[in-house]
């Protein structure tokens, strides 16, 4: 698959994930989307990112599924631990009276990191 394309689409995944905080569903559209199925699919191409970019590594034929797995947990690991240290961020955050602004802010700069993104995965790589 087109790495490029991929990381686009991952990004769009930032972008969904933003708007999703922000009710955009349901104010614009009058629905939500399941939240499953998003997961899933965006789970889907973050995965296919994460195998693109272990062709960057130059894994040897010897040991190469004990590496994977060393990969693949210390993935895993790097990720429960971000999510521990946000969890108790927004926990610490979430009864201020600032909150409602911040998650806005934070939110509408996700998505602009998002946007921003996917605009230099498809005009400087994907169209060359």
């Amino acid at each position: 698959m087109n790495a490029y394309l991929i990381d686009a689409i991952i990004a769009l995944s930032i972008v969904y994930k933003g708007f999703d905080n922000l009710g955009g569903f349901k104010k614009i559209f009058g629905f939500q989307p399941n939240t499953k199925a998003a997961v899933l699919i965006f789970g889907l191409f973050h995965g296919f990112g994460l195998a693109s970019k272990l062709h960057d590594f130059k894994f040897g034929k010897e040991g190469l599924v004990t590496n994977l797995i060393g990969f693949n947990i210390g993935v895993e690991i790097g990720q429960f631990l971000a999510l521990i240290l946000v969890l108790v961020v927004i926990s610490l955050l979430r009864y201020s009276d600032s909150f409602k602004r911040f998650s806005t802010l934070t939110n509408t700069l996700l998505m602009a990191s998002g946007f921003l993104l996917i605009g230099y995965q498809l005009t400087g790589h994907f169209l060359r």
